[in-house]
């Protein structure tokens, strides 16, 4: 991405950073089979061994890095250098040797405040594994992007399963979730300067573990809400929704029973699975014990109907089905991971199934599509014959990342084969060819401007809870919304991305209106939102909320008084291709980028387009990528 120079922010501002990355796409579409390519050695080199924990940028470089756990007690952060070969490099190692402890799960934040990831990690004893001992919690404090084994703070409490984090206080600073060993109520501690502990939640159902509780807004009103999932008083499992309301989770507003004829429930996940810019409820089950017999369901938020979306399991005379596990400390449980692969906007997915009647084991991608019936307006449906996908066998998870940061989903698939503590590492590129476009947001802390301790740049890190959605006309002149929610979840390997892209299918229009809201303080009735209107497609936004306590309420129908600040030529050097920012004078503007940011586009199309083509890591796509760093005050 583009690294121009940065005006010092305003004081009493949200500060909007978009790079947009215009492509000019020569593209014939081509179906999904064959659409991918293993890069693993381009990718990892030699180190493609290990468990993908988490992602995050940790050395604030504006480009994502991995979180991965060696030998069950060891975390290498693997920085992403897209100029190098290979792109990802094990720079920062933090060892848990000495201690006898094996680590099981790791979450990225700035638990703090100081605007440097920290990293909180959960571990039990070597010898406890896979038994019910309560997990010790550690954050281990960033400094000047390093970690130390020594900077740490062990919480005081023991957690029954992996915490949940969440901002539940509103101050932007990561909060941790979940049951102790002191009683059965949640635990909140809040992040901050002395880690302090509260149970102002007031449930009444013990936690069910594993859970998948989820910070997400479930009522469109621009507020993450608690999805908790627990167990009722005849030892169901069933789901809770303690809605925000102004300010404060006082109650659970709606509780709802599993599918009556589940047997496994997996994780649930969230996604605006019908682009209506509502998040709606995916679970994965079994409606057996064996998970012979499985399926996906999906609720809307306010009902109490479950609609399956997926049942057909069935490819030719095999029959698959997802793998049950019984819950230990290092098992996986079901899981769908969320990504719009083909960027349709339609929200696809990706999940390990097993043969049922061997010991085949493999990921498949679950594309978004018409529903076929009138059960439903959308459903999965699996493809079973992706070469690249079907070679690696015993996979145990999958889950979309973007490698290259050109917006493009690709798929990152372990799998069994190396030692038993180590898993192999697939990475695999999306060459899906359609001409199609996408947005591609991240929500910041942005605690400070130019004065951050340390002298850390002022980037800001991971964020549970924004929420965002957009609004535009596609290509037909339907109006068209998506909505995503931002690291909803972090416990059992969700691996959730620090970012969301949403597919924009076909149409190259503006986007007509795109929110972003984030979590409020309790008791503070009035929304944390701001609006933007005709947004350019392909653009990769960096919204940093600074100061969070003070963003511009009212909606914004014009853009009176704003300025674009003016963007220069500098070379942007993604990859190895030899890329270029379009050369553009931002004047004020009805628009963040506008008009005149596409004629400077076009202008620049025709002195250097033709003289490069682009991204080899793609495969058969040729790219031409001009990148326009915007900033935006109001």
């Amino acid at each position: 991405m583009c690294d121009a120079s940065r005006p010092v922010p305003v004081m009493g501002v949200w500060e909007l950073s978009v790079y947009v990355s215009v492509l000019l796409l020569a593209l014939s579409g081509s179906p999904v089979l064959g659409s991918l390519r293993n890069v693993t050695a381009d990718v990892f080199g030699s180190e493609s061994y290990g468990k993908v924990a988490a992602f995050g940028d940790f050395n604030a470089d504006k480009q994502t890095d991995m979180f991965i756990i060696r030998s069950g007690n060891e975390l290498w952060i693997f920085l992403a250098d897209l100029k190098g070969t290979p792109y990802f490099h094990p720079n920062v190692k933090l060892s848990l040797k000495s201690e006898d402890v094996v680590i099981t799960s790791v979450v990225p934040g700035d638990y703090d405040g100081d605007s440097q990831m920290d990293v909180l990690l959960t571990t039990i004893p070597k010898d406890k594994v896979n038994t019910d001992v309560p997990l010790t919690a550690v954050i281990y404090w960033g400094l000047n992007q390093t970690l130390n084994v020594n900077s740490k703070t062990r919480l005081n409490n023991t957690y029954l399963d992996e915490p949940l984090i969440i901002d539940f206080n509103g101050d932007l600073i990561p909060d941790i979730f979940g049951v102790t060993g002191e009683g059965a109520k949640p635990l909140i501690t809040y992040g901050g300067g002395n880690l302090s502990v509260t149970t102002t939640l007031n449930t009444k159902n013990k936690m069910f573990i594993p859970h998948s509780h989820a910070f997400v807004d479930l009522t469109t009103d621009f507020t993450a809400d608690l999805f908790l999932t627990t167990v009722s008083g005849a030892s169901e499992i069933q789901f809770e929704t303690w809605e925000n309301k102004g300010g404060n989770f006082t109650e659970s507003t709606l509780i709802i029973q599993k599918p009556k004829d589940v047997k496994i429930v997996g994780q649930s996940v969230f996604a605006d699975f019908d682009g209506d810019g509502k998040q709606d409820q995916l679970l994965p089950a079994c409606e057996d014990d064996n998970c012979l017999k499985s399926a996906i369901y999906l609720l809307k938020h306010g009902t109490d109907q479950w609609v399956p979306v997926l049942q057909n399991f069935s490819n030719m005379n095999t029959v698959w089905g997802f793998v049950p596990s019984a819950y230990k400390s290092l098992s996986i449980p079901i899981t769908l991971h969320i990504g719009d692969y083909n960027m349709d906007g339609y929200p696809d997915a990706l999940a390990i199934l097993k043969d049922t009647s061997g010991s085949n084991q493999q990921a498949f991608l679950l594309e978004n599509v018409p529903c076929k019936n009138s059960t439903c307006t959308r459903m999965f449906e699996v493809h079973w014959e992706i070469s690249d996908l079907n070679q690696i066998k015993d996979a145990e998870v999958a889950t979309f990342f973007d490698i290259y940061e050109d917006g493009i989903l690709d798929i990152i698939v372990l799998s069994k084969g190396l030692s038993g503590d180590n898993y192999a590492i697939h990475v695999l590129v999306n060459n899906f060819e359609a001409d199609a476009y996408f947005v591609k947001v991240i929500v910041l802390s942005g605690f400070c401007s130019n004065d951050c301790p340390h002298q850390v740049k002022p980037f800001g890190v991971n964020q549970p809870g924004p929420y965002i959605m957009y609004t535009t006309v596609d290509a037909n002149g339907y109006l068209k919304n998506a909505s995503a929610g931002q690291l909803s979840q972090s416990a059992h390997l969700s691996l959730q991305l620090p970012y969301n892209v949403l597919g924009l299918g076909r149409s190259a229009n503006f986007l007509d209106h795109l929110y972003v809201g984030i979590p409020r303080p309790p008791a503070e009735k009035p929304i944390r939102m701001q609006e933007w209107t005709a947004i350019i497609p392909n653009s990769q936004l960096i919204v940093i909320p600074y100061p969070h306590d003070n963003p511009r309420r009212k909606r914004m129908t014009g853009r009176k008084g704003k300025k674009l600040i003016d963007s220069t030529l500098t070379q942007c050097d993604v990859t190895h291709q030899p890329f270029y920012c379009a050369s553009s004078a931002l004047h004020s503007s009805p628009a963040v980028g506008g008009p005149q940011a596409l004629r400077d586009l076009h202008n620049a199309q025709g002195t250097s387009s033709g003289e490069r083509s682009g991204n080899s890591h793609r495969g058969k796509r040729s790219i031409c990528i001009f990148c326009v760093y915007i900033l935006i005050y109001w």
